[in-house]
């Protein structure tokens, strides 16, 4: 195979700074053939970002071109399925941007019809790649956690709600903090545990921070009164072997310290991974009876999570090899998020299906 030609569906904030510099950063080996997007000017600013690149109003322009094959679905969760299924159906790869789905019954939809084309489907999530999340999944595949059995997840901001897009309106993104940034840290920590199987999950949300047009956000101003996601959740999401996963996620809370973080705990040590900054790994351990906090200096450095992300899409395209991050597994969290929402409205446990 030649160079992958690649088309992007959506050239809004995420296209247009992840998905494109991704595939850019590969010239020998990919090409932006196609950008598209429904605005004039996000339109226009990744055209002169993908020099070349033909650009359409209509995405069934690159669907229908011979030459595409991989597309990147960059647009707001509502369009994922319908999008992912008609490129999937037209013998395209694709990298979804996450979540997955709305929610899991879509989500099933978009794997079935991956498996049905033959074709990859990669979910948009990067955490994975980063330095962090590399160094500690070999750590905790080499056993030295033991046993893991709890991990809490934290995705929290202080004054953090999206001032542009649809990022408050439920009926186009599905939910609030949970379904936006939780996704990240939850597929991290599921990714490290060796993605168990769910079974049921508890939780409560919470939206009077959200929609108070008195506090200050620090994101961008947005309309109070069309506030219609979380602000805040809490759950408890319980795993088949056991395992236990706390998550915590927020656009608006009153902390101190904002955390982007997971802490996962086995029955011979503990592992906390941070989604940047400085130390983003520290283990906690015992030998001898003395207690040992420890900060390893040789995690791997990777400069862009988002596009080692694309690099992997595209390399698994070019290869013929898996999906680096399997659509299952976004249904899954697809899944886990179906409960937790039901679970808040109805005060009850709710069961996980995560079933394909």
């Amino acid at each position: 195979m030649g160079k992958v030609k690649v088309g992007v569906i959506g050239t809004g904030m995420i296209g247009l700074g992840c998905h494109i510099p991704g595939y850019l950063s590969i010239p020998d080996e990919c090409e932006v053939a196609w950008v598209c997007d429904l605005l004039d000017e996000p339109l226009k600013d990744a055209s002169a970002l993908a020099a070349g690149a033909k650009t359409t109003k209509d995405y069934r322009d690159l669907l229908n071109d011979p030459e595409v094959v991989a597309v990147s679905v960059a647009v707001p969760n509502l369009s994922h399925e319908k999008l992912t299924i008609e490129a999937l159906q037209a013998g395209k790869h694709v990298l979804c941007e996450k979540p997955l789905a709305m929610n899991a019954q879509e989500a099933r939809a978009m794997c079935k019809a991956a498996k049905d084309a033959g074709k990859i489907l990669q979910v948009a999530l990067q955490m994975r790649f980063g330095g962090g999340a590399r160094f500690a999944r070999e750590f905790i595949d080499a056993g030295h956690l033991g046993d893991v059995h709890y991990a809490r997840a934290q995705a929290l901001r202080r004054r953090g709600v999206p001032g542009w897009g649809v990022f408050i309106d439920k009926a186009q993104q599905g939910g609030g903090p949970l379904i936006d940034i939780g996704v990240h840290i939850l597929d991290l920590t599921l990714f490290l545990m060796g993605y168990p199987q769910p079974v049921s999950a508890t939780a409560q949300t919470w939206d009077t921070l959200g929609r108070d047009p008195s506090l200050y956000n620090g994101m961008g101003d947005y309309d109070r009164a069309k506030f219609t996601v979380e602000d805040m959740a809490v759950g408890m999401i319980r795993f088949k072997d056991g395992s236990v996963v706390v998550l915590e996620s927020s656009f608006m809370a009153n902390i101190k310290d904002e955390q982007f973080r997971t802490e996962i705990m086995g029955t011979k040590a503990g592992i906390l991974v941070k989604g940047g900054g400085e130390d983003p790994v520290e283990i906690y351990t015992e030998q001898d009876r003395q207690l040992f906090d420890l900060k390893p200096r040789n995690v791997p450095e990777v400069p862009s999570s988002h596009t080692a992300e694309v690099q992997a899409f595209v390399h698994a395209v070019a290869e013929g090899s898996p999906s680096p991050v399997p659509g299952e597994q976004g249904l899954v969290l697809n899944a886990i998020f179906d409960a937790m929402y039901r679970s808040a409205a109805t005060g009850k446990e709710q069961s996980v299906d995560a079933s394909v």
